[in-house]
Order: structure tokens, then sequence, then C-alpha cells
């Protein structure tokens, strides 16, 4: 992953809306949720509820898949993971702490 995309993605989850629609799919798992479901445990509006999955799946975050009628949307773990692994890349490099050795083994 290169700094542009992890600065991108970490925008989008800056957004505290954003974020808690990203946490709620990926406590979802795999399945994910329709988006009336993200909807109504969140409470917030259809429209304000687009605008945000736009941007998350603009992103890599998120994907989305048309099941007959039903939207379902879910995390992009290996975007996440991507997004993790990035951020912890050089977790003590410069320090020499055991975590990085921990974490090489």
């Amino acid at each position: 992953m290169n700094v542009e995309q992890a600065a991108k993605q970490l925008e989008a989850l800056g957004n505290t809306t954003r974020l808690q629609v990203y946490r709620t799919l990926v406590r979802a798992g795999e399945a994910g949720l329709p988006v009336g479901q993200i909807q109504e445990r969140l409470g917030i509006p259809g429209s304000t509820l687009s605008h945000h999955l736009q941007r998350l799946l603009l992103t890599g975050l998120v994907t989305q898949e048309r099941q007959a009628t039903t939207l379902i949307c879910r995390a992009s773990y290996p975007a996440m993971n991507g997004l993790i692994d990035f951020l912890a890349d050089e977790c003590c490099a410069d320090a020499g702490c055991t975590a990085r050795a921990e974490n090489a083994a």
C-alpha cells in the first residue's frame, strides 16, 4: 500500500459517521449487512448513509453486492488488513524494540 492510498482510507475513516458505518460492517463479518439494516442500527437517514457508503466504496474499504432487490455491504477485510499492516509495518524500526522482532518471527 502506498502513502496516498493509506491517507485516503484514513481520511474516510476520520468522519464519525463513516467510522460507525465501517465498524458496523466489520462486526457483521463476511456476510455483510443490507443497507436497510445498517440504516436501522445507526439511525441515520438513507441519503446520509448512501453518501458515507459511497466514500467508503471509493477508498476500497467497503464492497457492495446486489442480491435481487437488496444491496449488501461488506467490509473489505483485505483492505482493512492492508491499512493495519501499513500502519504497523515500521513499528519501532528506529528504536530496535522487541515488538518488531517478535512480529517478524
